[in-house]
């Protein structure tokens, strides 16, 4: 399974929220019991400093999962484009990347 590219926008100093649909090869939504998942954005892929996401399932049988961030952390984040990834892991061990992209981080003014 190919990671999807997807790129999204974080706005500094607010709560951050994207919702995915994983899907298999034929694009039906891919059964999540039994997984876990992790995803993190950095400012390259070499970078040491990360940031993690709290990734969370909607509905596991419908693929269905959600990245977070509270406002705190995205506080924090300078203004600029970086890069993420969301990965699985089966109950087997087996680790697939499923959605990778770019995150454009906007300057906030008000918090």
């Amino acid at each position: 399974m190919a990671a999807v590219p997807l790129n999204l926008t974080l706005e500094q100093g607010t709560d951050f929220n994207a919702n995915f649909t994983v899907r298999n090869k034929d694009l039906t939504p891919l059964n999540l019991l039994g997984y876990t998942a992790s995803s993190q954005m950095r400012k390259h892929y070499t970078a040491t400093r990360s940031y993690q996401f709290d990734v969370t399932f909607i509905d596991r049988v419908k693929g269905k999962i959600s990245i977070s961030m509270s406002d705190a952390i995205t506080s924090t984040i300078p203004e600029g484009r970086y890069v993420y990834d969301i990965f699985i892991e089966s109950s087997n061990g087996t680790k697939t990347k499923v959605i990778a992209g770019m995150i454009l981080v906007h300057p906030g003014v008000s918090f």
